[in-house]
Parts: C-alpha cells; sequence; structure tokens
C-alpha cells in the first residue's frame, strides 16, 4: 500500500507527468507560447510555486518549474505576470499563484489592513500616500525610484528602510500587486488598475477559504496530512472549519485516512488511489522547497526520508551541506547532494554526496544520476565539475 500512496503523491506533483514533446517543426515562438501554457498549467495544478531568493544553485521557483515544464525559460513567470495569469502574494510563503485565486488572498490582505497581523504594521502612514499617488500617476514603481530620488533627504521617512517597509505593507495589504520583476527587483502597480473587473474581489467566507486549502492539497498531494491542510495557518475557527470539511469528506467516501508503515496516518483521496498509478525509473533532483517535499513531516512518514535545510544552520552544526537537495529515484528518495554553481567560472560543484537508501541496481542509478547531473548543470549555465565522479560514493 505505501508504495502505491507514494505513486499517487509523486503523480499528483507531476513527477510522472508526461507533457507531450514538441514536435521538431516548432518554431521558437511556438516553443515560448508552449512552454507559457504549461507553466501555467503547472502552477494552477500546484496552487502556488514557492518563491525563494537563495542561488547557490537556480533559484527555487524555477527550478519546481524547469523539472516539471519541457523548455520552461524564467521570463514565462513574467510574461504570465504580465498577461495576468498569475500574481505574487502570501500562501504559506512568498509564491506564485494562480490570479483565478485571487479571492482566497483577500482574508489576509484585509487582516493586514486592519493591523491583525504583528508581521506587516511597520509602514509609515504618510509615506503610503505619496507611494500610492506616484503609482497612481506613473503607473509602475519600485522601491529604488523613492529611495535614489530622496537620498539626500533629511526626513526619516525615505530612509530605504521606511519606504521598503511601507511598500511591503501596501503590498501585503493589496493595495500594490507585482506587475513585472526586473531581475529580482519588484516592479509593482495599484491593484486596482492592475486587475481586470472580471475577477472576482468577494472575501471568501471562512468555510469557503477552509475548502480551498483542502482542495488544493487534495488536487496537489493526494496523499496529505492534517498538518499540512492548515500549513502555518491559524485560528481555533479555521481548525474547525477544516475538521469539518474532513469528516464530510470521509463520510462522502471522496477521501480515506489510511495507516502507514511508519506509525502515521494520512487521507487519501480515493479517486486517485483507485487508479492505476505507475512511475518512471528516473532520476530527479529536487529543489529544497519543491512542493512534492516542502513538508518534512509528510516526507518522513511516507518517504522514510529525514531531510532538513542547513543553511539556517550554524557551518558547524551542518551535517550533509549548506544547500542539499533531495534526489527522487522511481518511487523513492534516496540521497542528498551539496552543490554550488559557479556562474563566473562555468561549473556546477558537487560538494557532497549523501546516498540514504539501499539502491539494488546502482550501475542503472548512477548512469540516471550522471545524465540528471549534466541536465541540471545546463540548467545552471554551468559544465558538470569533472572531478565530481569520485563524489558519488555508493
Amino acid at each position: 500500500m505505501d508504495i502505491q500512496l507514494k505513486c499517487l503523491a509523486i503523480h499528483r506533483s507531476l513527477y510522472d507527468f508526461q507533457i507531450p514533446k514538441p514536435s521538431n517543426r516548432l518554431i521558437e515562438s511556438e516553443l515560448a507560447q508552449q512552454g507559457i501554457k504549461e507553466t501555467l498549467s503547472v502552477i494552477e495544478h500546484l496552487g502556488y510555486v514557492q518563491i525563494d531568493t537563495i542561488s547557490v544553485v537556480e533559484r527555487a521557483h524555477h527550478h519546481v518549474l524547469w523539472n516539471r515544464v519541457d523548455h520552461y525559460q524564467k521570463n514565462h513567470l513574467n510574461t504570465l505576470l504580465e498577461n495576468k495569469k498569475i500574481f505574487e502574494y502570501w500562501f504559506h510563503a512568498a509564491s506564485y499563484i494562480p490570479l483565478r485565486d485571487y479571492r482566497y488572498a483577500l482574508r489576509q490582505m484585509n487582516s493586514v489592513k486592519r493591523g491583525e497581523t504583528k508581521y506587516f504594521n511597520r509602514g509609515d502612514q504618510f509615506l503610503m500616500k505619496e507611494i500610492l499617488a506616484r503609482a497612481k500617476a506613473e503607473g509602475e514603481i519600485r522601491s529604488r525610484d523613492f529611495i535614489l530620488q530622496n537620498e539626500k533627504s533629511e526626513k526619516s521617512w525615505w530612509k530605504s528602510g521606511v519606504v521598503k517597509n511601507t511598500i511591503e505593507q501596501l503590498y501585503m495589504q493589496g493595495d500594490l500587486m507585482v506587475c513585472n520583476r526586473v531581475g529580482v527587483e519588484k516592479v509593482y502597480a495599484l491593484t486596482e488598475d492592475y486587475l481586470s473587473s472580471s475577477i472576482d474581489l468577494t472575501e471568501p467566507s471562512l468555510e469557503e477559504y477552509a475548502y480551498y486549502l483542502y482542495d488544493t492539497v487534495k488536487r496537489s498531494q493526494g496523499v496529505f496530512t492534517w498538518k499540512q491542510l492548515l500549513h502555518l495557518k491559524t485560528g481555533t475557527a479555521l481548525k474547525k472549519a477544516m475538521q469539518n470539511i474532513i469528516d464530510e469528506q470521509i463520510d462522502a467516501k471522496i477521501i480515506q485516512q489510511i495507516n502507514l508503515a511508519s506509525g502515521n496516518s494520512v487521507f487519501v483521496d480515493l479517486d486517485g488511489l483507485n487508479q492505476i498509478i505507475t512511475t518512471q525509473k528516473e532520476v530527479k533532483i529536487l529543489s529544497p522547497f519543491d512542493n512534492l517535499v516542502i513538508h518534512r513531516d509528510r516526507l518522513a512518514s511516507l518517504f522514510n526520508f529525514d531531510y532538513r535545510l542547513e543553511c539556517y544552520v550554524k557551518p558547524e552544526k551542518r551535517k550533509y551541506g549548506y544547500f542539499c537537495l533531495p534526489i527522487l529515484y522511481g518511487t523513492d528518495i534516496v540521497a542528498k547532494i551539496d552543490c554550488k554553481a559557479h556562474r563566473e567560472k562555468g561549473i556546477l560543484e558537487i560538494i557532497h554526496f549523501h546516498l540514504q537508501a539501499v539502491i539494488h541496481n546502482k550501475a542503472d542509478f548512477i548512469q540516471l544520476m550522471i545524465l540528471e547531473l549534466e541536465r541540471f548543470a545546463e540548467f545552471n549555465h554551468c559544465q558538470l565539475d569533472p572531478h565530481f565522479y569520485h563524489k558519488l560514493k555508493l
């Protein structure tokens, strides 16, 4: 049963999702359009793709999408932002989210606007008016526009930290939206100017919001835990609403609670469980923020894989490396690999490789691992370190 559950989890995460290979006759512009459509399809299925700024290797949001979309290009995200198909906001962390789901972000936006959170209340009220007026007049603004123009001003609210905090609050309370990015720099526009009139701006009820969270997790995970459903979400009322949904879905035989060999229990989408799902014996190098592995408790329970990102750990306390990436092999997550892209030299360095599972066909695994490392190096605009072979200790 556990193997079947792992197959379902991998399938719902789109790791055996076979997007049709494009015809060789497609011209570059057609490939780009196909890639943009596939990128949107992946984001809509997963519900969100987490944004992260760590750049030891290619950033997490690009890594997650590159693993799932043929001919993925980093500018696909900007195109989808400009075409108003996705937006940036907070899921459990900063994320790209389908614009169709915009109304479900309104609960948090309105909560920030009402001053109900201690994390986004550092904006200067006078400066807010100035920023909104500039955005209305100019259409698009960036933090640097205010900082550079007023860097010699004696007014304390023009200091860079105050400007950034104020723009961040306007963004979190829904007055500004990210309409574009220049590199990693955010470009903002007024929400009222950015959104089309067709977008539903009705704040969802607590029950609607809870069902949105449940439906997103069920669709994109297939096998999930209670903790996943409310990941970094708080409030007794929300927990009660979610429990009601779970009880109703179990009674309707849409999901079932199953005990794993690990002793932990999970909820399973029965429609997916009743399908015959097979996974290819391939290797994938995953981002630490990949939707398949982001919930560490589920990862340990379902895949028997203990994983902790150690970039936040003091160097002397690290066991595996600064930015170790999980390795998916067939239905198992079997190893961690610590890499660094030396972009100025064009070399992808393999610092450490840690095998953490018994692999019966080691020759097959090594061959697939090398092919995936070469592909990953190319994705990072690097060549694979020629000295890496001795790091693959089996």
